[in-house]
Formats: structure tokens, sequence, C-alpha cells
């Protein structure tokens, strides 16, 4: 009974205890539990009992909730696996919507980008309208006025000036074109008084001419005046007729002198200082010049008879004479120029340095110090040339002195006659020389010497006329020679020929380049042909150092430049079909050399890396296949700062398609080689880009 008693007084508490358990928080469980072994001694077997009793029942009802919910757990699975399918499709959907959703806002952007930069064009237009018509007026007026002016029409041209200086000018004063124009002002008003002058002079001289003429015609109007006068009074009574013939002589004359005082007293007030006076003035002197010589026999009659047309055929064959003497000397030039040497003339001795100095007038305070042996600048011919200018003079005064004229005109044909020596049969003699094929680059280069030598003499020549005709060189009508002119046009035609020869010297060169475009690997050092035309350029620009610095820069300047095309236009040669990186590898080792070249500095007067610039475009269009860096140039083209900005799209694409062939004639296990496969791919890629980026450069075109 006792033990029936406990056990019903256990159960209630066990039961207590699986409800707190149940219900309490995990952090509380262990004192709960501790309860159950602090009681009695077969608690914890009973509680266990309980406790299985209690996992059952709730089993039992965990079963019966899942039987209860099973069959809609099943259907709810069988939603969900019809549902996934839509989901599906939903999510295609949607993922199609969002693409074309960014296709139509990208077409949407661009349309915007348009209509700004069009918006943007359409102000500028604007704006340049409006500038234009404002500038219009400025620009009409102008042109009326050089047509004023190529018309003569000069009083009109001063009026058009007056209303662009003050009406037009000022409303585009801020414009370069306009100041230019207000600078030009100030010369076209200084023409306008040469000009106007020089007719005045005409007019003057056409007076002169005609002054016998215009006597006689003003003595025909005055008789006629005068017996028109004397008929019209015989028709009136003889003493109204006496009053009114005195009268009339006395009024016209009174009236002629109130209009003309009238006329002077205008002239007197609406005169002004400047250009007017001057004009005047002369206009009065010379007027009065001519007066005074109305009544002097002319210089041109010896026993009063007229001598002009024996002087007009002396004067005749004289220019018959000066032209025979240009054909003598056309021949003794060439005779000259065919015998010279073309190099320094050599001196050993006092002697024959002062035998050269004997014959041309050379000065030279340097030259003068160095020790014998030594060479003069210039070739044999440049003394020969100077002796014959000199003889032709004499011969051309043998005939100037037998005319009779006054040392101021022979002078003036003796500079005559020189200037036609030198501009016409020498300057013709010397490009004729020049043109020669047989002439090289030594000899191009010992003219342009020569022809420097020959212009500095010409005031030597211009001195030795003047000792002879005792006429001084600042005498105001004193010709001037124009050795400068002839000797420089003389000195750009060889510089061309220069310039042509070595180009076609370097293309000789070039012509001898064997490349193995399908090589694997790069010899290690540049092609032998190259070294030899470096070795050749560098012989010549030696040679070139006496020449004018200018000169020899462009010369050099021109070479480099030339040779860079040369081989960029090999590398893109059409019959070219294949390149191998190794051929590039070659390639790149003879550009290196060329650039070493060019920084050597072989003429001196080139700042910084001028020159090396020539082969720039070579430069990067070989780093770049070098480094194999088409990320970078296809994202930086057409930026300013790109580092390959002088590569042009279309030689990139020319060089990479002619290396794609070669990978695959190379290659043709690539497609088992996983690098091979790679750099494959990306060569065709990126032809792919360069196309596009070359059609849309021209398309934009």
């Amino acid at each position: 009974m006792a033990e029936s008693s406990e056990g019903l007084g256990t159960v209630p508490e066990h039961e207590r205890i699986l409800q707190e358990i149940e219900s309490t928080d995990t952090a509380c469980v262990g004192p709960t539990l501790r309860s159950v072994y602090d009681d009695q001694p077969n608690a914890h077997k009973k509680f266990m009992e309980k406790l299985d009793a209690c996992i059952r029942n709730h089993d039992k009802e965990i079963e019966k909730m899942c039987n209860f919910h099973h069959q809609g757990f099943v259907d709810a699975i069988t939603e969900l696996l019809k549902v996934r399918t839509d989901a599906e499709k939903l999510k295609v959907q949607v993922t199609d919507t969002n693409r074309r959703f960014q296709d139509a806002g990208k077409e949407v952007i661009g349309h915007t980008e348009d209509i700004i930069r069009c918006r943007i064009q359409q102000r500028n237009i604007t704006t340049v309208v409006e500038k234009l018509q404002l500038c219009l007026p400025v620009l009409e007026m102008y042109s009326k006025l050089k047509e004023q002016m190529s018309t003569k029409r000069y009083y009109s041209a001063l009026k058009t000036m007056e209303q662009l200086e003050n009406v037009y000018f000022p409303r585009v004063s801020q414009y370069r074109f306009c100041q230019l124009m207000i600078e030009n002002l100030p010369k076209l008003r200084e023409d306008i008084k040469e000009i106007s002058m020089s007719d005045l002079k005409d007019f003057l001289e056409s007076i002169r001419k005609h002054s016998d003429k215009i006597g006689e015609t003003a003595m025909k109007q005055a008789q006629h005046q005068k017996t028109f006068s004397v008929s019209l009074q015989k028709q009136n009574n003889v003493k109204f007729g006496k009053n009114r013939y005195i009268n009339h002589d006395r009024i016209p004359e009174e009236r002629n002198e109130v209009v003309l005082k009238q006329a002077l007293e205008e002239e007197d007030e609406n005169e002004e200082e400047g250009d007017e006076e001057t004009f005047e003035n002369y206009y009065r002197k010379q007027r009065k010049k001519q007066a005074r010589l109305v009544l002097q026999p002319q210089s041109s009659m010896g026993y009063g008879f007229p001598v002009n047309r024996l002087f007009d055929l002396l004067f005749e064959i004289r220019d018959q004479y000066n032209e025979t003497l240009l054909k003598k000397w056309t021949g003794v030039f060439r005779d000259i120029f065919e015998e010279d040497n073309y190099s320094p003339i050599p001196i050993v001795n006092e002697e024959e340095y002062k035998s050269v100095i004997s014959k041309f007038p050379f000065q030279d305070p340097d030259l003068e110090k160095q020790p014998f042996p030594k060479k003069f600048p210039m070739s044999q011919s440049v003394p020969h040339i100077y002796i014959q200018v000199k003889e032709f003079i004499y011969a051309s005064l043998k005939f100037s002195e037998s005319l009779h004229r006054s040392s101021t005109e022979i002078d003036d044909m003796l500079r005559k006659s020189t200037n036609l020596l030198l501009t016409r049969t020498l300057s013709g003699c010397l490009l004729n020389l020049i043109r020669k094929p047989h002439i090289g680059l030594t000899e191009l280069v010992q003219i342009i010497i020569n022809t420097t030598h020959l212009e500095q003499a010409c005031k030597y020549l211009e001195d030795f006329i003047t000792n002879i005709t005792n006429i001084s060189q600042e005498t105001v009508h004193t010709t001037r020679l124009y050795g400068l002119s002839t000797f420089k046009d003389a000195r750009h035609a060889a510089e061309g020929e220069i310039y042509t020869k070595l180009n076609q010297k370097i293309d000789e060169f070039v012509q001898l380049a064997d490349y193995d475009w399908t090589m694997s690997e790069p010899d290690g050092r540049a092609s032998g042909y190259l070294m030899d035309l470096i070795n050749f350029l560098r012989s010549i620009f030696q040679v070139f150092t006496h020449l004018p610095g200018k000169v020899a820069q462009t010369a050099c300047m021109s070479a480099c430049q030339h040779l860079s095309t040369s081989l960029m236009r090999m590398l893109l040669d059409s019959e070219l079909k294949q390149i191998s990186m190794g051929a590039v590898q070659q390639f790149n080792l003879d550009v290196i050399q060329c650039e070493l070249f060019a920084s050597s500095e072989p003429v001196p007067g080139f700042q910084g890396d001028t020159l090396q610039l020539a082969f720039i475009d070579l430069r990067q269009l070989l780093d770049l296949f070098m480094v194999w860096d088409w990320s970078t140039y296809l994202a930086d083209y057409g930026q300013p700062a790109s580092k390959y900005l002088r590569v042009n799209p279309n030689t990139a694409l020319i060089l990479l398609e002619k290396m794609k062939d070669t990978s695959k004639k190379n290659n043709i296990f690539a497609q088992f080689r996983k690098n091979d496969r790679d750099k494959q791919k990306l060569i065709e890629t990126v032809v792919k880009q360069l196309r596009s980026l070359v059609n849309g450069m021209s398309q934009h075109t």
C-alpha cells in the first residue's frame, strides 16, 4: 500500500516536471531534472517510464497530424513542380524584356547625344552667321577698295578708306583680319601717293612733249574769240558801241579777275598741309621749268638737223652687240664649268695663295693664319668666272664709249648689261650644270659654296664699274647688280637636287634589302644593307659640314623621313603576303639602328629628339606588335595622350593580317596547344575590332 501510495504521489510530480521541461526555457531545465534525483530512490526509473509514455503520446499526435496534412503537402509539392516551369518561362521573359529595355535605352541615349551635338552646332552656326553678317560689310568694302585700286580709281579709293576707318573698322576691330587691314591702309595711301606723283610726272612730261600743239590751239581759239567780239561790236552804233566795247572789254576782264581772285582765295582756304601741298609745289615748280625751257633749242639738233634716228640706230646696234656678247659668254661659262673638278683649290705656298687672291677678291683671316699647305673653300671655276665677268664689262664698255654719252648713261648701260649676264647667261649655265646627271652630291655641295662666294663678290664688281665710269654707287639713278637673286636661285636649285639625289641613293640601298619574312628568330644584329646605308649617310653628312646650317639640317631631316617612309612602305607592300614575329623582331633591330643614327646628331643644330621623330610612326607601330598591347591601343585610340597616337588602324590591320596568315600556316597543330589557340583567337578578335574601327572611320569620312 505504501508503495502504491508513493507511486500515486510521484505521478503528479512527474507530470509537473514534464510540463516544466516542455514549457520552461532550456536554461532552467537543469534544476528541474535535479529534482527527479533528489526525491525517492526509484523516482528516476519511474520518471523515465513516464517520459517514454509521454514521448509515445506525442509521436502518436505527430503521426496523426502528419496523416492529416500529408495530402496537402503532396498537393503543394505538385503545384510547386508545375509553377517551376512557368517560373523559368517568366525568368526568360524578364531577361529578354530587360535586354530590350537596355538596347532601347542605348538608342535613346545615342539620339539624345546627337540632339545635344546638333543643338551645340546650331548655336555655333547661329553665332558664326551673326559674326559673318557683322564682318561681311567690312570685307565687301575692303574688296571694293582693292577693286578701285586695281582700276586706278584712286580718289574713290581714298573715300572708301575714310568710310572703312570711321564706320566699318570700329565694329570689328577685335578681329585679327581687321587689324591687318588697318595696318595695310597706310601702305595703300603711300602707294596712291607714289602712283599719283608718277601720273603727275607723266602728265607734265606729256605737256612738255605736246606744248607746241597746245600753244597753237590756244592761239587759234584766242584769235577766233577776238574776231567774233569785233564783228559783234560793229553791228551797234559807234558811240554806244564804243562805250559798250570798252565796258564789254573791261567787264569780262574785271570779272575774270574776280573769278580768279575767288578761286585763289578758295584754294588758299581749302589748301591743306602735307601731300596736297607737296603735289602743288611740285606742279608749279615743274611748270616754271617747262616755261623756261620752251624757247630753248633741243639738244638733239647738230648744225640744225635732227639726229635722233641715228642715235636710235646706234642704241639698237648696241643692244644687238650685247646679245652677241651674251651668247659668246654662254660658251665661255660652259667651258669653265666643264673643266672644273669641283674640289677646293689647294695651295702649297705663298706664291700660289697670292696668285688666287689677285684673280678673285677673297678675304678670310682664319685661312690666312693657317700654315701651308691649305685650301680655298671654292673651286677653280670661281676665280675664272669672276675674271670673265670683268672681261665682259670691258667688252661692253668698248662699244658704249663710242656713243659719246655721259658717264652716268655709260655707267647705267654697263650695269644693265652686267645684270643680263648674271641673271640670264650665268644663271642659265648654273641651272643646266646642276641638272646634269653626272653631277653628284659632292659636286652639288661645292656648287652651293661657289655661288656663295660669287654672290659676295658682286660688291667688288660694282666697285669695278664705279672705278671705270667714276659714278658713285650712292647716285640716285645708279642701277644695282642683281647677283643676289641669281646665285640664290642657283643655290635653291642645287639644294633641291641634293635632296632628290640623296633620296635616290637611299632608294638604291633599300632595294638591296633581302628579308626572310618567315624567319622564326631574328639574326641578333641589324641587316647589312641598312648598316651600309647608315655608313654612307654619315660620310655624306661630313661633307655637308661646309654647307649653311639650315641646308644640312634640311637634307638630314629629308633623308631620315624618306628612309622611314621607305621602310614603312616595305612593311605594307601588297606583294608581301606573310610576316612572322621573327621578321618583325629583325625589322625592329634595323629601326633601332636608324634611331641610334638620328640620336647621334649627324648634323649639328637639331634641338632635342627632333631628328628621331622622323621614325616615330615606325617606332610606335613596332612597339605595338612587339609588346602586343592591343587592349591599350584600342582603348586609347583617338585620345590626344594615347601611347600609340601615330599608329593608323588601317596600317595596323594590314600588318596584323599578314601575321595572322603566317600563324595559320606555321601552326598547323595549333589547335592542340592552348597558348597557340588563345593567341590565334586574340589575333582574330583584334582583326575584327580593327576592321570595325577602319570601317567606322571611312563612313565618318
